[in-house]
């Protein structure tokens, strides 16, 4: 192995993977998780399945509880993005959709929401949250209404990643300790490219 693959498989996002998968029983990942999972739900890029993964696949049998954890979390997250949007926007709101890009998604998913709040349960699939939170303050869409939809779409996608990571564990890993670069780079770059196809799907709503 050359010194720059030798520095590639030792690069920081190997590091934290496996610092996740031998911490993954104490305290300090489920921290992490709820973290990255709050904060994915209101202002924060990173998405909480590059943590959820790695400790559901170093003891499968907690898959159900972490899958839990990371949609409680989220769903509390989501409460603080729709804060974000409904009290706040005019000060950091703005300023944070500016920062992260995402103006024109927002405006757009503001106006489809007050229209029909239930294209949460579909859009909250896919979408970076935070975008779905946010949007949702601002159109004033009833928050009890807003944390029932928040809780049905958080639920359905992280307890199926943690049921395919649970049914398929040993294959997934394999694969991640072989290419967890390239899948991070993948998994952004599906990020980027549902952006791009929610900005035009939203037109035909």
């Amino acid at each position: 192995m050359t010194e720059t693959a030798a520095r590639t498989r030792n690069g920081p996002l190997r590091r934290l993977y496996h610092w996740i998968l031998r911490n993954a029983e104490g305290p300090y990942a489920y921290s992490v998780l709820a973290l990255i999972s709050f904060a994915e739900a209101s202002f924060f890029p990173l998405i909480p399945d590059v943590v959820m993964a790695p400790m559901v696949l170093a003891n499968r049998r907690r898959a159900a509880w972490i899958a839990f954890w990371c949609t409680a979390w989220s769903v509390i997250g989501g409460a603080f993005g729709y804060a974000i949007g409904s009290v706040f926007y005019q000060s950091i709101g703005h300023w944070l959709v500016t920062a992260l890009g995402a103006a024109d998604q927002i405006d757009a998913l503001r106006t489809r929401f007050a229209q029909n709040a239930w294209l949460i349960l579909v859009v909250g699939l896919f979408t970076p949250f935070k975008l779905v939170s946010i949007s949702s303050g601002i159109a004033a869409i009833a928050f009890p209404l807003f944390i029932v939809y928040t809780t049905i779409t958080r639920s359905v996608r992280f307890f199926a990643v943690a049921g395919l990571l649970y049914y398929f564990g040993d294959p997934v890993r394999i694969f991640l300790e072989k290419w967890l670069e390239y899948v991070i780079l993948a998994v952004f770059a599906l990020i980027v490219a549902l952006f791009v196809l929610l900005r035009y799907a939203l037109h035909f709503v």
